[in-house]
């Protein structure tokens, strides 16, 4: 199945694997997307876009991940924050053995947030693929 096997093992590994498994599953992929700015006036971009091409249906990805502990994983809820701001629905992607349990847990709970290796299935129900 697309998206199993190996680990990703850097944040542009673990984008380029989102978008061979959009690819895989027959959806339209771009990359480094603008969307409008952020508050502060920083350009806002969006890591994946991905549209099903029968429905157009559209979903946003950003991609974040941690192979140690640290705090690329406090930056994960001000994403999630930002894409509430995005013009389509959107999620964040996670990968990687840094994510500490407690934050994993709250990032889970938000419902915006799923696991590399859960990405597949979750993509396949979205589209309804």
């Amino acid at each position: 199945m697309p998206g199993r096997g190996t680990a990703p093992r850097s944040g542009n590994e673990l984008k380029q694997r989102v978008v061979d498994l959009a690819r895989e599953l027959g959806l339209e992929v771009k990359t480094e997307v603008r969307a409008a700015r952020r508050l502060w006036g920083q350009k806002r971009h969006i890591d994946v876009v991905l549209t099903e091409p029968k429905t157009g249906k559209r979903l946003g990805i950003e991609c974040k991940f941690q192979s140690t502990p640290g705090t690329a994983e406090e930056k994960v809820p001000s994403t999630i924050q930002d894409i509430e701001h995005w013009p389509i629905p959107g999620i964040v992607v996670i990968d990687g053995e840094g994510f500490s349990e407690n934050m994993s847990g709250y990032l889970m709970s938000t419902g915006k947030v799923v696991w590399f290796e859960d990405l597949e299935d979750w993509l396949r129900l979205y589209f309804g693929l």
